[in-house]
């Protein structure tokens, strides 16, 4: 009777000890898919409890910390979109503006694709600001922001330079297919004012393109499609 008692408490302890075993490999499968592959492995011998305690508030932390980061870089993105935009309407700043026309003309340095720039000057905004408000006067920049965007590709950028200034990048596009692109957009804006408040503000502008060359500077080619945008309002004076 002795020995058969004996014997069930060797046969239990021995099933105890294959199930801390088991436990103990099931815990170094956890621990060597969380830890890094130059981090040598620990013998089962060592897994005492204290150390698994230790070794699986460690892993919590980790994981505390790793939800920590995804947060601050979903943030910090969050942050980049919001500094990137005009502080009235969805479109680029000037300064994100220019960082995207410098990568278009790396671009088109490299790879000797085409891409052109156009130039807008809204007109009226001040007539507008001065005889309805400037309530009014944000509503024919917003509407004018929102032709723009709904009239370019997911490749192309639209950013507000300053006041009533704005600008269109185009990817893949040369200046005969910019001038087109803008003439098509005059014809719209033409053809659907602004409203606000009862009143109905027409929409037009003066627009100048300039065709990327490899090797320019983004101011240089700013500059460029000024100074198309400005002949352009000159010539349509003197014709009328």
């Amino acid at each position: 009777m002795k020995a058969q008692r004996t014997a069930s408490r060797s046969g239990r302890g021995h099933a105890a000890a294959v199930a801390l075993q088991m436990d103990n490999s099931a815990m170094l499968d956890t621990i060597g898919a969380a830890l890094p592959p130059n981090v040598s492995s620990i013998p089962p011998a060592e897994l005492t409890p204290r150390v698994r305690d230790t070794i699986m508030a460690f892993l919590r932390e980790m994981d505390g910390l790793r939800q920590e980061l995804t947060l601050a870089r979903t943030r910090l993105d969050e942050v980049e979109k919001t500094a990137d935009l005009d502080a009235v309407l969805p479109v680029l700043n000037r300064r994100a503006f220019i960082r995207e026309l410098t990568r278009y003309i790396a671009f088109t340095t490299r790879y000797s694709t085409p891409a052109s720039l156009i130039y807008f000057d809204l007109n009226h905004l001040k007539q507008t600001n001065d005889t309805l408000g400037h309530a009014a006067g944000d509503a024919l920049l917003a509407k004018f922001a929102k032709i723009l965007l709904s009239h370019v590709r997911e490749s192309d950028c639209v950013g507000r330079m300053g006041g009533d200034e704005f600008a269109i990048l185009l990817s893949h596009a040369n200046q005969g297919q910019a001038l087109k692109k803008a003439m098509g957009l005059a014809d719209f804006a033409m053809k659907n004012p602004a409203q606000w408040n009862g009143h109905a503000i027409p929409i037009s502008f003066a627009f100048g393109a300039f065709e990327l060359k490899a090797g320019d500077k983004a101011e240089a080619a700013i500059a460029k499609a000024d100074e198309a945008m400005y002949a352009q309002k000159k010539a349509r004076r003197t014709a009328e």
